[in-house]
């Protein structure tokens, strides 16, 4: 006597449809944890946010240029407050001095304004430019001058503190748009210009030439320098590039995954709770698409990607990894806030405080403790096996009732199911058997009807195929003998006829084809 086999987990079928795989991994659910917090609606603070820019000291708060002002965000709240100014027009390009002290800005009318945060009332103004600024910065850890630079095609130098202008540094040919300070030395930064060109300069050459020159082959949007400080990247159409200028302007890798011009790019850091085994930085970019990009310039590939609804402008990241920060076409920033992952105090309780009462086992919390703990970092945690739910025909296939768990499938109408049980039976040596069980015309009628709506599929073809040919074989006196199930099989022989024609048609017309393709590689 055979005892029952008490299968403790459902049949799957072999035969799966193609799809594709999750592309969730860690990196993407580090940048997918930057949030809008919920109690925060988007803002809008006026028409074009022109430029974000992070302080590079605590608390981190950034400020946002729109219409004719600076507006100053709180990083922890995200509460504003207007720096009052005497810009006539349009700010442009916000940028921090290395202590935080001091914010310049530039402005459609050609003018650059130094304002003091903490009063904020305009120290300086630079007069100078011809035309509008469109940007300003201050070297890495010098506190004493600004670069600046205009539609008049003109990067100046400045120094702040006596308003004076030490040189003009000629070159570009177009408006200049955007320029970024090196990590590595207060004396050497970049621009960036329409007319496809990125400078190097090197405030210590005294002729006011650039030392290179590279040609991006697109109206400059962005250009920034990498945190090594030999390599820059670059944004112009709907590419990003990545240059080695050290190794004098090579070209090393272009990322053309958006649609539309590439508007801003900032570098973006991910550590240790994406697997890394230290600080990675990333390639932010944004566009006139929607879309936000991360790209990994080590292993030169896009790791997130993400949709906004309104063209995007500009984009910044705080230097502490918990903000990321996108303004758009239509003043709206969108804030986005990651909490710190939360570490261990490891404090422990001082000697004489209070003390708990030690557990027995006459108390009924002896016996529920721990249930609600959470493991903590380093501890590994043993899951509890989840039960498995059996469906109907997995617990018939238990029993070895072999027909009644086909016809369960069968009625359940899952061709995944179906085809599941099939497989099972054919490793069983019963599948046959089962169809020629079979009785009556009602269970006939479902093996047809199946068989009739998949057996073209190419999935399931290659077993519902050789089936259909037993089946008509086996109980072809009984299809004969009921006008219902010759209808099944005339339908199931047109299927079959239609299908056979359509791939002598894709045949023929590879023929055709693939001669062309081939003269086409030749040339």
């Amino acid at each position: 006597m055979v005892a029952a086999d008490k299968t403790s987990f459902p049949v799957k079928p072999k035969l799966k449809p193609t799809h594709r795989k999750s592309t969730s991994t860690p990196e993407s659910k580090y940048w997918k944890s930057f949030k809008t917090p919920k109690e925060l609606p988007a803002q809008t603070p006026g028409p074009t946010v022109t430029s974000i820019s992070f302080s590079p000291t605590p608390p981190y708060d950034f400020a946002a240029t729109h219409s004719a002002s600076v507006s100053i965000y709180s990083a922890q709240t995200f509460e504003r407050r207007t720096i009052s100014s005497a810009f006539k027009d349009t700010a442009t390009s916000a940028t921090f001095r290395s202590d935080g002290r001091l914010l310049a800005a530039g402005d459609i009318s050609g003018s650059v304004h130094v304002f003091d945060l903490k009063s904020r009332v305009p120290l300086r103004r630079l007069l100078g430019h011809s035309r509008p600024v469109h940007v300003v910065r201050y070297p890495l850890a010098d506190k004493l001058h600004i670069f600046s630079g205009g539609d008049d095609a003109i990067v100046k130098y400045w120094d702040v503190t006596t308003e004076a202008l030490l040189g003009d540094l000629l070159g570009h040919k177009d408006y200049v748009r955007c320029g970024d300070s090196s990590p590595v030395s207060d004396d050497m930064f970049i621009s960036g210009s329409y007319d496809h060109t990125v400078q190097v300069w090197d405030v210590r050459v005294k002729n006011s030439g650039s030392v290179m020159k590279i040609n991006h082959g697109n109206p400059v949007e962005d250009a920034i320098y990498l945190p090594s400080g030999g390599l820059i990247a670059t944004s112009g159409g709907n590419s990003v590039k990545i240059w080695d200028i050290i190794g004098g302007g090579r070209l090393l890798h272009t990322m053309e995954s958006h649609n539309k011009t590439v508007t801003s790019l900032c570098i973006g850091r991910v550590g240790k709770e994406t697997g890394e085994e230290s600080n990675q930085y990333r390639i932010l970019s944004v566009s006139l698409d929607g879309y936000l990009k991360v790209f990994d310039y080590s292993k030169f590939k896009i790791t997130y990607s993400m949709r906004f609804p309104n063209p995007l402008l500009s984009v910044a990241f705080s230097p502490d990894c918990t903000t990321r920060v996108i303004g758009t076409s239509n003043g709206i920033l969108y804030f986005g806030k990651r909490k710190p992952k939360s570490q261990p105090t490891g404090e422990e309780v001082p000697v004489g405080g209070p003390r708990e009462r030690s557990l027995r086992p006459s108390y009924v919390r002896y016996f529920t403790r721990g249930q609600n703990g959470k493991p903590l970092e380093g501890d590994y945690a043993i899951k509890r096996k989840k039960k498995v739910k059996l469906a109907e025909h997995d617990k018939l296939l238990g029993r070895f009732r072999h027909k009644e768990a086909l016809l369960a499938a069968l009625r359940v109408k899952n061709p995944e199911y179906v085809v599941a049980v099939m497989e099972e039976l054919v490793v069983r040596k019963k599948l046959l058997r089962c169809v020629s069980n079979l009785e009556g015309e009602g269970e006939m009628v479902l093996l047809l009807r199946f068989l009739q709506r998949y057996l073209t599929m190419p999935r399931y073809a290659g077993l519902l195929m050789p089936l259909a040919g037993k089946v008509v074989e086996m109980k072809g006196e009984e299809i004969g003998a009921s006008d219902a199930l010759k209808a099944h099989i005339r339908n199931l022989k047109r299927d079959v006829d239609e299908e056979v024609r359509i791939q002598v048609m894709l045949q023929e017309i590879q023929g055709i084809v693939s001669p062309l393709l081939k003269i086409a590689g030749r040339r």
